[in-house]
């Protein structure tokens, strides 16, 4: 029982976040969150010309993260969105690449305790730049 809880409990949290993203994605300003985050609560950023949202749970001292990346450009309605899975032990590193050579690098907090954006002064430097 307690196990479809925490599936239960991932999904929802998986399609408030894409809720939420296609909420944010629409808006003028799109919202941003480097982190840190808790357990279910969402990264939000820009890359180059994509949007990630990844949130994480907690699995056994690692972050079982899920990351959605689509496309940027208010111009693409017919955007598509891949999902990504990876499961990090405390200090790993997951970078998210896109094609113009810019990331996203996610890690793991101690005791999966949190999630962050471990780029982010070049992230909020390439978010100003844009604007």
């Amino acid at each position: 029982m307690l196990r479809t809880i925490r599936t239960l409990s991932a999904a929802a949290a998986s399609a408030l976040g894409v809720l939420a993203f296609d909420g944010a994605a629409s808006a003028e300003q799109p919202s941003v969150n480097l982190g840190p985050v808790g357990a279910y609560e969402p990264i939000v950023a820009t890359f180059g010309d994509k949007r990630v949202l990844a949130f994480y749970q907690p699995d056994g001292g690692n972050c079982a993260v899920s990351a959605i990346v689509t496309d940027a450009s208010p111009a693409d309605a017919d955007r598509t969105s891949t999902r990504v899975r990876v499961s990090l032990h405390p200090g790993e590193l997951f970078h998210l690449d896109s094609v113009e050579n810019q990331n996203v690098i996610l890690t793991c907090g101690p005791n999966a305790a949190m999630l962050m954006v471990l780029n982010r002064g070049e992230l909020l430097t390439q978010s100003a730049s844009v604007n």
